[in-house]
């Protein structure tokens, strides 16, 4: 079921929060649709766990034939593993960073994506999407190495892809959050292993800060509403160490524990000399 996080008159951005069955084996994954006078974008499509659920839910909402592009934050599996199935279903052209554009042909069939992707550079750029457009902002390294977050100037969204990402359920991510605080336990360990550096999020924060945004709104957990937690997530990220800040030579070991096949569980290294002995 979708959840409207805008709309008015020629204007729509809706979310899809539980597609996927929530059994623990994949992680829990929002999508986006965004419509402006009659021609729409997929932000995030994700999967093939989420396509079918996805394609019914947008047909509810808005005609396939008439989706221009599907957008792509990253090429992670859980962002377009689905790809073949939209460039199949759709006439939409895909929409990723030149890091990934020779990479993302691998998830289709020979010759689906000929003549249908459009390359960002590495400094973005504003999209047309209707009468409005979509900017297309530097995200990189955030955790890609070609990385984009997109902000919706009608509705004021940003859609922050993996920053800001909480781990909840499907059910937890249709209720936006307006104290941080609170929220933060949900967020740290993820920002803290998946944002590569301190620097990259102060450098994107204060890229953010030149916008109007109402609301933040990433690829898995819930959305951050409010002029008010916006600030505080920024106030907080722009101070997290994170990826290479926190990893040192202990990290760079040669590994001496035994990965048990049948089990899926570490040993010791005691433990693999009684194994063979």
């Amino acid at each position: 079921m979708a959840i409207e996080l805008y709309r008015d008159n020629t204007h729509a951005c809706l979310m899809f929060t539980d597609l996927m069955e929530e059994d623990g084996q994949a992680v829990q994954c929002n999508q986006f649709l965004i419509v402006d006078n009659g021609t729409g974008a997929i932000i995030d499509p994700g999967g093939n766990l989420a396509f079918n659920e996805l394609f019914m839910g947008m047909t509810r909402h808005f005609p396939p034939k008439n989706l221009s592009y599907v957008i792509a934050s990253h090429a992670d599996p859980d962002i377009i593993a689905s790809l073949d199935r939209w460039m199949t279903s759709t006439k939409a052209s895909l929409v990723i960073s030149r890091v990934w554009e020779r990479f993302a042909p691998h998830f289709t069939k020979v010759g689906k994506t000929e003549n249908r992707v459009i390359g960002v550079p590495d400094s973005g750029g504003r999209l047309p999407l209707g009468n409005s457009e979509l900017l297309l902002l530097p995200a990189h390294f955030m955790h890609s190495e070609g990385n984009f977050h997109f902000y919706d100037p009608v509705s004021r969204i940003l859609f922050t892809g993996d920053l800001a990402v909480s781990m909840t359920t499907g059910a937890e991510a249709r209720k936006p959050v307006v104290n941080i605080q609170a929220h933060i336990p949900r967020m740290e360990a993820f920002h803290r292993r998946y944002m590569v550096s301190n620097k990259i999020l102060r450098l994107w924060t204060k890229m953010a800060r030149q916008l109007d945004v109402q609301m933040l709104v990433p690829q898995h957990g819930a959305p951050i509403l409010g002029k008010k937690a916006v600030e505080d997530f920024y106030c907080w990220i722009e101070n997290l160490e994170c990826g290479i800040d926190i990893f040192n030579e202990q990290n760079y070991q040669v590994p001496s524990a035994y990965i048990d096949p049948v089990t899926r569980q570490m040993r010791a290294p005691s433990s693999t000399a009684t194994a063979t002995a």
